[in-house]
């Protein structure tokens, strides 16, 4: 009986990785119902992530935190055993913002350090911060302020919230939040190489994308480079060299925040894999089906769909890849996949925000791609697809 493991990130703006998956699951079992179809749902450290955990190990919990612009959210993290993880988009993203309202100077990280106090309260030995789609640029100082860091302004009162506030720091003090996460492991998962400052910085960068015009980011950068001035002036170890480092600008710097702090940045693709058994699904899979919104050159640099071929290619177990679109020219695919197919080859419509179109249209691709390699010769057509490959 053919094997196959369906293994997608989620279609931003359309279908979560779960219903990418079942969607693509409906249409191999209606072209060849004797395939055995395993699906996990991914995610590479951004929205969605906690969905993707759930979808494994892990249980859900409800938490009550600061949003983005002060206001109480309920987001959920996921729990298993005495590991916690916290999605950043889900409590300080840019889906979040009430009314849909950008805040580029003033959006908190407040509610990360409150939701890693949730979970410290629950003897947590190891926090996930997944981190991603924040609609924040204030270097973690709203995380850090949580967990009882002293941020002041002159007068020695604390200051005020985003990368606006830090304009106004005078005196830090990271040593009651440095004292919370002692003995726990910090795990900080991000594809993202920024660093803090800069040309390739969080502002600079990102700044745009979380409603910031020019003069915004020029704003922002400046606050986070006098951040770094003050915590170097504090005495706090390396914070310098710390800003320079990748991943030092993920999520509006709280990448940066998590490093002073005593975390660990990893792969979050990588870490993701082996979090929900990616690689003991591939040991038992004939082929593989993954995929993502859209497939750029962003995704060549280890997202997600990127990362697991690499693992499947290790055991000779060939990938198709489906996308909402794909920039890549062929070439700059056939090393990873063994065939690539975008919903926008399949329709003249605009499938990015319908998820209706979207999921019938993966429902289509996943019959060709059944009729194509398992089709009517079953075990024989799957067993030839590997043998192209190794």
């Amino acid at each position: 009986m053919p094997s196959v493991l369906i293994a997608p990130d989620k279609f931003k703006g359309s279908l979560t990785a779960d219903a990418v998956a079942r969607a693509v699951a409906d249409g191999i079992l209606a072209a060849s119902p004797h395939t055995r179809v395993t699906r996990l749902a991914l995610a590479d450290g951004g929205e969605g992530s906690v969905a993707a955990a759930c979808t494994g190990r892990f249980r859900a919990e409800t938490v009550i935190v600061t949003g983005p612009t002060g206001r109480p959210l309920t987001a959920s993290v996921a729990i298993e055993g005495r590991t916690v993880l916290v999605e950043a988009s889900a409590i300080c993203g840019l889906g979040v913002l009430p009314d849909s309202r950008t805040a580029p100077l003033t959006a908190t990280s407040r509610g990360i350090g409150q939701a890693i106090q949730y979970a410290l309260a629950g003897d947590a030995d190891t926090i996930v911060l997944a981190l991603g789609g924040v609609a924040t640029t204030d270097g973690g100082a709203g995380l850090l302020q949580s967990l009882g860091a002293v941020l002041a302004r002159a007068d020695g009162t604390p200051i005020g919230p985003g990368g606006q506030g830090l304009a106004d720091l005078h005196a830090v003090d990271l040593g009651e939040a440095r004292a919370a996460l002692a003995g726990v492991d910090l795990v900080l998962a991000t594809d993202v190489n920024n660093p803090l400052l800069g040309a390739q910085g969080t502002a600079a960068v990102y700044g745009p994308q979380k409603g910031a015009p020019e003069n915004d980011v020029r704003e922002l950068d400046a606050a986070l480079t006098g951040f770094v001035r003050r915590l170097e002036a504090a005495g706090v170890p390396d914070a310098a060299g710390l800003a320079r480092t990748a991943g030092a600008g993920a999520a509006g710097g709280l990448g940066y925040a998590g490093m002073l702090l005593g975390g660990r940045v990893c792969s979050g693709a990588d870490y993701f894999l082996s979090l929900l058994g990616a690689d003991e699904l591939l040991a038992d899979a004939d082929f593989v089906v993954t995929g993502e919104g859209s497939l750029d050159k962003q995704s060549l640099s280890g997202k997600l769909p990127v990362a697991l071929a690499r693992r499947a290619q290790q055991r000779g177990v060939p990938v198709h890849a489906v996308a909402g679109r794909c920039t890549l020219p062929p070439e700059r695919t056939a090393a990873h996949f063994r065939s690539v197919r975008a919903l926008t080859d399949l329709t003249d419509q605009d499938c990015a925000t319908d998820s209706a179109l979207s999921a019938q249209l993966l429902t289509t691709y996943g019959r060709a791609l059944a009729d194509r390699w398992i089709g009517g010769s079953g075990e024989e057509a799957v067993s030839a697809a590997r043998l192209t490959l190794t």
